[in-house]
């Protein structure tokens, strides 16, 4: 393990999170390097927090945002908020020193498809990734709805067709996102102009190169986004189990998984139950 992510719900409203971070901070992995610790977040509060977060230890951050229009955006989360305090965490964030920020948008079609070239327009050349995700269902609230996914490719063109761009190689092993950089008058990518990403997990799934694991507050271990129950860590941990057997069954729970639902429902296997809800688990 060489990354944790902080997630929700919104991590930001956990009381003393910096005080977390710190915590996990002083992790290291089994070759001696400090942990890759991050966090994504709505960014309302991320403007008071920013500083602390950077000193706590916090390296990068994510955050959602899926329009810049105040209507467009509060329908798409139904958070009677302005974007213009997302934005300010945002710039917060810069301002501390967090790096590699990232901007995730949901598109759903009929819904904020409309917002794709102004979010790029406003993140090319900004010094921040601006990713693009496919809408899809999660638990059980939502259905899986086909007419509602803009496809990653229909993203891409309508992106190219104003401001021209080049593919990227992979950032690291297992990396969601397909890049794709800002190019130049010569084609060719320009990295002062940034870059994109495509999240293709409903036309493109990539179940097989997975390399996630999410962990519950309650201390329960999920081995997919889409799983429908949990492994209990919490138990085994009050139970004595020392690090090193513990670390051993995380990673039989690991290579034992047979998650692959979003393959299997590109495939058009019908679903087989009930599933965790994302505001558990985290995104």
């Amino acid at each position: 393990m060489r990354k944790i992510r902080i997630t929700g719900g919104e991590p930001l409203l956990r009381k003393n999170l910096e005080v977390l971070i710190a915590q996990l901070a002083q992790l290291r992995t089994t070759d001696g390097h400090p942990l890759d610790i991050t966090l994504t977040t709505n960014a309302t509060l991320l403007a008071k927090k920013a500083v602390a977060l950077k000193q706590a230890g916090l390296r990068r951050v994510t955050v959602s945002l899926d329009a810049l229009d105040d209507e467009t955006f509060q329908s798409m989360n139904d958070m009677k908020v302005p974007v213009k305090d997302v934005l300010d965490g945002i710039h917060a964030a810069q301002a501390a020193g967090l790096d590699q920020i990232k901007i995730n948008m949901v598109v759903k079609k009929g819904t904020n498809e409309q917002e794709i070239l102004p979010m790029a327009r406003y993140f090319r050349g900004s010094g921040m990734a601006l990713r693009f995700i496919e809408f899809m269902d999660v638990g059980q609230t939502n259905g899986w709805r086909m007419d509602e996914v803009m496809a990653s490719q229909e993203i891409i063109e309508r992106i190219h067709a104003e401001m021209p761009l080049v593919p990227l190689s992979a950032s690291s092993p297992g990396e969601t996102a397909q890049r794709w950089g800002y190019a130049d008058s010569q084609g060719v990518h320009d990295p002062s102009l940034g870059e994109i990403g495509l999240i293709s997990s409903v036309t493109q799934a990539f179940c097989g190169d997975c390399n996630r694991m999410r962990l519950s507050t309650e201390g329960r271990l999920y081995t997919c986004l889409f799983a429908s129950s949990g492994h209990d860590l919490r138990d085994a941990i009050r139970a004595g189990l020392n690090a090193t057997d513990l670390a051993a069954h995380i990673a039989g729970v690991w290579q034992a998984r047979t998650d692959r639902y979003s393959l299997l429902r590109a495939q058009g296997v019908p679903d087989q139950g009930p599933r965790v809800e994302m505001h558990y688990i985290g995104g």
